[in-house]
């Protein structure tokens, strides 16, 4: 996990906001060929020589998206970049740049905006990507961060939602549903702590859950991995918003249905035992939760060989014809209709 340090405060407006810029991005250095011009101009300069560019953005809203009550600034700089980043991966390409706006209120002072800096900072180095520009205004209230997040892939090598065809088969990387149950650990000692402020969360026994939700990695490592076994996928998605809401995505944009099973799916042991503390359903929890990050992709079977054993990736179903819809076998071999259960932000 990342550490959270004591803070001394001092007040943003002894800054301008050039100074501010200038301030927090001086030890972000250039790693990326394809940066010709980073910060300090009116605009970034990039050149990919023929790749095509992967452009993606996310906007963070403090009481939306995020709790400061138990998300340290650090964790929160490090995970906006990765939401980013992940969604450049889903598209099989390699992050190399990105951009980063905040708007924050009176009650942060310097020390608050450095620590956040420092998260994204280590996001930049451990993922080698450029920070090349953005903008930082006032908020009237709480704190919001905008990442856009800019990467390249070889126009072959491009996979988008659009092409898994039936009789494909269904694969996810990693392990579904921590990020979820860590968020559910982290509000239920939130509650504990406004009752009685004296209390101190052991939170040991989940560990892997709450760094699931705090410290999420983008699968950078998935890409090339596939690419090392020769294996293009058909389609690809990030699990940002639960299982079933992107595997429907899946169907959706490729016009086709899918059999995912039950048993398949890969879920750790802490997601099974804190969900019996809980009285929730680890299924459940993995279809519906979202936040873990993980990519979900269809291949050719022919490609199955070349995955098959590898401990990063699980296949969990198969591509069905549009007609068959998208389902869920249970392990009673029930057939139910998937619903899209993650979330909305019309809710």
């Amino acid at each position: 996990m990342l550490e959270n340090k004591n803070q001394s405060r001092t007040s943003l407006s002894e800054f301008g906001e050039f100074k501010l810029i200038e301030h927090l991005t001086q030890n972000f250095k250039i790693e990326q060929s394809s940066t010709v011009k980073g910060i300090g101009d009116d605009a970034a300069v990039i050149d990919f020589k023929g790749k095509k560019a992967i452009v993606t953005t996310d906007l963070l809203i403090e009481g939306v998206h995020f709790d400061l009550s138990y998300m340290p600034l650090k964790h929160l700089g490090y995970k906006a970049v990765m939401v980013n980043l992940s969604d450049v991966y889903a598209m099989n390409g390699n992050a190399t740049q990105i951009t980063v706006s905040i708007a924050v209120s009176n009650r942060f002072p310097l020390e608050a905006i450095e620590e956040l800096y420092e998260g994204i900072y280590l996001a930049c180095k451990t993922y080698n990507v450029d920070l090349v520009g953005g903008d930082t205004t006032s908020s009237t209230k709480g704190m919001l961060i905008s990442i856009t997040a800019v990467g390249e892939v070889e126009e072959e090598d491009v996979v988008y939602r659009n092409g898994a065809k039936p009789n494909d088969l269904l694969v996810v990387t990693g392990d579904i549903g921590g990020a979820y149950l860590g968020l559910q650990v982290l509000e239920r000692e939130k509650q504990v702590f406004e009752v009685n402020p004296n209390s101190q969360p052991d939170l040991t026994q989940y560990n892997y859950l709450v760094e699931r939700q705090l410290k999420p990695e983008a699968r950078k490592d998935v890409v090339r991995l596939l690419k090392d076994l020769e294996v293009k996928p058909t389609s690809m998605i990030d699990i940002s918003d639960g299982l079933s809401s992107e595997i429907i995505h899946i169907c959706k944009q490729s016009k086709v249905g899918c059999n995912l099973y039950e048993e398949k799916i890969p879920v750790d042991q802490q997601v099974i035992s804190t969900c019996e503390e809980f009285e929730l359903n680890p299924i459940t929890v993995a279809l519906s939760g979202g936040e873990d990050y993980e990519l979900l992709f269809t291949i050719s079977q022919e490609d199955f060989p070349k995955i098959k054993g590898n401990p990063n990736l699980t296949v969990i179903g198969h591509i069905t014809e549009e007609s068959e819809g998208a389902a869920l076998i249970t392990r009673a071999n029930q057939k139910i209709a998937l619903t899209a259960q993650g979330w909305n932000a019309t809710k």
